[in-house]
């Protein structure tokens, strides 16, 4: 999995599936939401997402106040979040490739 971001734009490219990628995720994230209360991720082409990421994300959003906009490339993880009803937790968007 590799991360960059633009400013408050995260991109997400890979699988999601290690707490090698849960530290990638939240170092990159802590450092942005100390400027930016609001995210975007956008993921490229992961078809899972680990439920240690989900908790993180919970986490900035309900603690934080962290506001996150999520586009989805793959549509197998459109599907799971839809699944764990995750689509306006997350502000999850299926963009096309």
């Amino acid at each position: 999995m590799e991360i960059t971001n633009k400013g408050a734009i995260v991109t997400i490219e890979g699988n999601i599936k290690s707490i090698g990628d849960l530290q990638k995720i939240k170092f990159c994230l802590d450092n942005i939401t100390n400027q930016n209360k609001s995210i975007t991720l956008e993921i490229i082409n992961s078809i899972s997402i680990t439920s240690s990421v989900i908790g993180y994300l919970t986490k900035l959003i309900y603690k934080d106040k962290i506001d996150i906009t999520m586009n989805v490339k793959d549509e197998r993880l459109y599907y799971l979040l839809d699944e764990l009803n995750l689509i306006s937790q997350f502000n999850v968007q299926k963009d096309e490739l």
